[in-house]
């Protein structure tokens, strides 16, 4: 028996469950996987680990009886996909997006790739329909990156699964709390648990494997998270420095969606805000400020002020 057949027999047999299977039940079903007990774990354990990142929600679960047993299945309602309910304005938007998008990455098999955007097209309901945009199947002008850990953080996401990494050199253990993308990039926002407090991150500086580190429902994802989709200043991996920001009342509001009330430091006499920001990306935050024109004003620290002033010197001296 080759590894497909091997893979296609697995699938199957995890779907059919109706309850987690224990490793010898699993070796019993499948077959395929020699006599070797150490040589079943290892070409198990890649098994699920190939499932999961192909999207199928491998689950392991403790079992009753001796301690430490655990089993596996895949619930079908994890694996079969709703109908989303949208209504026909909606699937018509969602078919014109799917028809520019195309995942794609560096570290990711074409054969991936390709199966992650046929799949969003299915969900748009016209996998091969010509794209209103461009005329013609097949072509895409939108490249979305599909990192190799997607995958899983998309399982322990809709598991409510605690996830563990390595990131910066640092083994994380997260409660992941939202997946988004943003100018080009995957960001995952959850509970750090070494650290005791929500924390960002960039997927694709994410070192090497994701694994599920829990069984699903290890916790309860709060109502809204700290760490949404980062604003322009949160971006990069500058050295972090606190910048005062005054904003003007005309562009307070806005400002103050992108960075939280907890970025607030007062309100003024005549409507302007001052706000504390956590500045992780230079010039993410210095293109902010312009984009505000003179509705906001740095404030401190003095470097930072400096260092935009020059920037706009230099911009208003090349245009002279």
């Amino acid at each position: 028996m080759d590894r497909l057949e091997r893979l296609v027999n697995l699938v199957v047999a995890l779907l059919d469950a109706r309850r987690p299977l224990t490793r010898e039940e699993v070796r019993e079903r499948v077959g395929g996987y020699g006599d070797s007990e150490a040589g079943f774990r290892r070409a198990f354990e890649r098994d699920k680990e190939l499932l999961r990142q192909m999207g199928i929600p491998v689950v392991a679960e403790p079992l009753g009886g001796e301690e430490g047993q655990v089993g596996y299945w895949a619930p079908r309602e994890l694996y079969e996909l709703p109908d989303p309910g949208l209504s026909e304005e909606e699937m018509m938007a969602l078919s014109l997006a799917a028809s520019l998008v195309a995942f794609g990455g560096e570290q990711v098999p074409a054969q991936a790739a390709s199966a992650a955007t046929s799949a969003l097209r299915k969900l748009a309901g016209s996998p091969d329909a010509p794209s209103p945009v461009l005329g013609s199947p097949g072509r895409s002008i939108v490249g979305m990156p599909l990192e190799p850990g997607l995958a899983t953080i998309f399982a322990a996401l809709s598991e409510r699964r605690t996830a563990r990494f390595c990131y910066g050199g640092v083994e994380r253990s997260v409660d992941p709390y939202r997946l988004s993308f943003r100018e080009g990039r995957w960001y995952l926002s959850g509970f750090d648990h070494a650290r005791g407090a929500e924390r960002l991150y960039r997927v694709d500086r994410i070192e090497g494997s994701v694994e599920l580190a829990s069984g699903p429902g290890a916790f309860d994802r709060p109502a809204s998270s700290q760490t949404g989709p980062p604003p322009p200043w949160r971006l990069g991996h500058d050295p972090p420095v606190s910048v005062e920001l005054r904003v003007d009342a005309a562009q307070a509001a806005f400002v103050r969606r992108l960075a939280g009330e907890e970025a607030v430091l007062r309100t003024g006499s005549a409507g302007e805000v001052y706000f504390r920001l956590e500045v992780t990306d230079i010039a993410g935050f210095r293109s902010f400020v312009l984009g505000l024109l003179d509705h906001a004003e740095v404030l401190s620290p003095p470097e930072v002020r400096e260092q935009l002033v020059a920037w706009l010197q230099a911009i208003a001296a090349g245009h002279k």
